[in-house]
């Protein structure tokens, strides 16, 4: 008769085979481990807190063995690693409460002249907002003679006529408005900038992407803060001119508002560093020529300057009462193209700044928030690992006990999982006090979207650590600004070739990992694997789906009301 204190797991399963070697009980069989558990028979609750929470029938018989040991070690790393980016955001949520006291409202003092300033509008294929973008930065209120645009094209479609034609027209009214058009994209956006740099006059220079609208007193709340001549660049907030055209686009808000509020907010209390944000916000041009200029080896050239710039000693002020509206990506592919060029981006950065940063004479603090700041994006590597190992930690976990996993596995859920729930609804809470309670709504589906950009941003992460080099690939924008509207330019739309159906492949694969805890009774993690379902369904569906069946929705829209355009656009 074997001593059953030394048996490993498998060794258990083999004894539950057979009542006659160890006389286990039936439910030992039922018990058993990998497939063995499907057959498990559902019965009422308090069976189910019975054979969980009471029954001891493999009390003091797991014990680790090398295969075990082999899934669970990467298992644990991973959620540890997650767990410590967690609780970075809470940590963020702290620092933004603690140091209310710094944040940015007014000017320390105003210009008694008003200086001279150039805004820079870099486009590429942008036919559709080129002429909204052109027309709102016309009518900001600012001296004529000390406001100079440029119009950076590196279009390669009908946007060139469309913007020629814009800055024509405006030219004719008095604009002192120029058109830069490139014959190639050398550098992307930040060799445009760099080109326009080369001619402009101004002492600022504030930069809109083309789905930008400035409002009309945009320069005059932000020119002043630079009276304080240590300032170097003054980020404004984002907000969203088609909040409310779709479920996606209610999400892809509350993300930019949780960036915002809590991220920008956050560290620039705390005088740590924070990033500029390509768009809506202002440079001093001494800033920008005495860190190096824009550099087009990384693809978020704005974070690359911004460290750069601070390292230098300039100063970065956020002012969050002054927006900026902009407009959300309406489509799955759209979204998923700009996040996977931003966590590339930043990783990019991350590979070229830290050396830097860390040979610097900041202080700590500084130094492990740039860290956090520009190497988050590894946690979507990081969740490729935990999905593939979720369920076979899940059935290795069955046999060590209630216990171990409460005290284990919820602090790490928690710290990698819920913070991101606090992290959103406080810059909710802090945006519109009297409706925050409403973001509770979309929580679930905001995680599930997080987890569904992993392949995609997975992808995007291992190309910077390789260093493999790609496109600027830039957002499509359709003008969308309210429901019912259409987006008319399919040539924008890009496919993404196999990924959806990986994410469909994946996300079939946590429903099985569902139905595996259902029939094992594990009903604590089916809300949590229910949200990897979703992610992976909703992204690589949304990526399929998009788009074929305009044409049934375009014959019945207004076509005047759902593509607005003063100029003709060549389609």
């Amino acid at each position: 008769m074997p001593d059953h204190s030394e048996l490993s797991t498998e060794g258990s399963v083999q004894l539950a085979m057979t009542d006659k070697l160890g006389n286990f009980p039936m439910k030992a069989l039922l018990h058993g481990r990998w497939g063995l558990c499907l057959a498990y028979p559902q019965h009422g609750l308090e069976h189910y807190f019975k054979t969980h929470y009471a029954d001891k029938t493999f009390e003091h018989l797991y014990r680790w063995n090398s295969f075990d040991t082999a899934l669970l070690v990467p298992y644990f790393i991973v959620m540890v690693i997650l767990a410590f980016y967690g609780i970075h955001r809470y940590q963020l949520v702290y620092r933004y409460y603690k140091n209310r006291k710094n944040a940015v409202r007014e000017p320390e003092s105003h210009f008694a002249e008003l200086p001279a300033v150039t805004l820079q509008l870099p486009i590429y294929n942008e036919q559709f907002v080129v002429d909204r973008l052109i027309r709102a930065c016309c009518n900001l209120d600012y001296p004529a003679e000390k406001l100079e645009i440029q119009v950076l094209d590196d279009s390669t479609d009908a946007t060139v006529e469309v913007a020629m034609a814009a800055v024509e027209l405006y030219q004719s009214l008095g604009h002192r408005i120029v058109y830069i058009h490139r014959v190639n994209r050398h550098g992307f956006k930040a060799g445009a900038l760099d080109e326009g740099l080369r001619v402009a006059t101004g002492e600022l220079v504030a930069i809109f992407d083309a789905d930008f609208v400035p409002p009309k007193d945009w320069l005059m709340q932000v020119v002043h803060h630079f009276a304080n001549p240590k300032v170097g660049m003054v980020q404004t907030r984002w907000t969203h001119l088609n909040r409310d055209y779709s479920f996606l686009t209610q999400v892809e808000a509350i993300l930019l508002d949780g960036h915002f509020v809590l991220e920008h907010g956050g560290r620039s209390r705390t005088h740590a560093f924070f990033n500029f944000n390509g768009t809506a916000g202002m440079w001093r041009r001494a800033a920008i020529d005495g860190s190096g200029g824009w550099q087009h080896d990384t693809l978020t050239e704005d974070t690359d300057l911004s460290y750069r710039a601070q390292l230098k000693g300039w100063k970065f002020l956020f002012v969050q009462d002054i927006e900026c509206p902009a407009e959300l990506p309406v489509e799955m592919t759209a979204f998923k193209t700009q996040q996977a060029r931003w966590a590339k981006g930043l990783i990019q950065t991350s590979k070229k700044i830290l050396p830097m940063m860390f040979r610097s004479d900041e202080p700590f603090h500084v130094k492990l928030e740039a860290f956090y700041h520009l190497t988050a994006n590894i946690s979507y590597p990081l969740m490729i690992v935990l999905s593939t190992l979720l369920m076979p930690a899940m059935i290795i976990r069955f046999y060590q006990g209630w216990f171990q996993m409460l005290l284990i596995d919820v602090p790490l859920f928690m710290a990698s999982t819920f913070s991101i729930s606090s992290f959103y609804l406080v810059s909710q809470r802090e945006l519109f006090p009297g409706k925050w309670y409403r973001t509770f709504l979309y929580l679930p589906f905001l995680m599930a979207l997080g987890i569904g950009l992993t392949v995609t941003n997975t992808k995007a992460v291992m190309e910077a650590l390789f260093g493999i080099k790609t496109a600027f690939k830039r957002t499509p924008k359709y003008r969308i600004e309210k429901r019912g509207q259409v987006p008319q330019a399919s040539k924008y739309r890009k496919r993404l070739g196999i990924v959806p159906w990986i994410e469909l492949l994946i996300g079939s694969y946590f429903a099985l990992t569902i139905w595996y805890a259902i029939v094992n009774e594990n009903y604590f993690t089916v809300p949590f694997l229910l949200l990897f379902v979703l992610g992976y369904w909703y992204t690589g569906l949304m990526s399929l789906l998009e788009g074929r069946f305009d044409r049934f929705r375009i014959s019945s829209a207004n076509a005047d009301e759902s593509s607005p355009k003063p100029f003709p656009v060549g389609v």
